[in-house]
């Protein structure tokens, strides 16, 4: 945590100039190697969006070249919001934010991707969930989520509950329950089953509450009454 918390005091914005990188694995074999903000081009031309890359804590460490796709910790952005909004995208990305949906389409087309998450509870405790091969399918195809080959990191696989699912906001209900949206039932919006084992784009609370299901949640580890401090999501290609 110390290295994370190094990287948002010291914030830098940088564009690669040359081979308009495509994730924050570019950025790095183009040398910046400081975990911070980078201008990257996923649909491979001249159309940019800023990322948080988490380099690692040095920029050496295997754990790093990580785009961050989505991010909560100190619930300064609101994350209740429409489809439009999720399918471009929004926050701050050296806080808050969410990189959006046709981004991650754009990015997980091309290459294959691996998703590592990251949560913190209120009481410092730190554990992850990792998965070995992560895509979002196209808006055609209301950005269904595939995930799989769980790793454990001490989290629990809670997105097992949401593989195939598609994406659900307030505002375009796509999820299997019959008699709710649940966007709107949890504050959210997800690849929502019927309706969730997590919720990371829920409601910003803190810890421990008595509403079933509400707020940021990851049910696997810390329950449905729980949530969580910080939760970040991120991928990196892989071969």
């Amino acid at each position: 945590m110390i290295c994370w918390i190094i990287a948002l005091v010291l914030p830098l914005v940088v564009t690669v100039e040359t081979g308009l990188p495509t994730n924050c694995e570019d950025i790095f074999n183009n040398g910046h190697t400081l975990s911070s903000v980078y201008t990257i081009y996923p649909t491979g031309h001249s159309v940019p969006v800023e990322v948080y890359c988490d380099m690692g804590c040095d920029g050496k460490h295997d754990d790093g070249r990580w785009t961050v796709i989505q991010r909560r910790m100190d619930g300064t952005v609101n994350f209740y919001r429409p489809w439009d909004q999720y399918k471009k995208g929004f926050g701050n990305q050296n806080g808050e934010y969410w990189l959006g949906l046709e981004w991650l389409h754009q990015l997980s087309r091309k290459k294959a991707y691996e998703l590592r998450v990251d949560m913190e509870d209120f009481e410092g405790g730190q554990v992850h969930a990792q998965y070995s091969s992560f895509s979002v399918a196209s808006e055609a195809d209301g950005y269904q989520l595939q995930v799989s080959g769980y790793k454990d990191g001490g989290a629990g696989d809670a997105l097992v509950h949401h593989n195939g699912k598609k994406f659900t906001t307030f505002d375009r209900d796509q999820d299997l329950s019959s008699s709710e949206n649940c966007a709107l039932l949890y504050f959210g919006a997800f690849w929502y089953n019927n309706c969730h084992h997590t919720n990371p784009n829920g409601l910003y609370m803190w810890g421990a509450h008595s509403r079933y299901g509400h707020g940021v949640i990851w049910n696997q580890w810390k329950g449905f009454h729980y949530s969580l401090k910080s939760i970040t999501m991120k991928i990196r290609s892989v071969s």
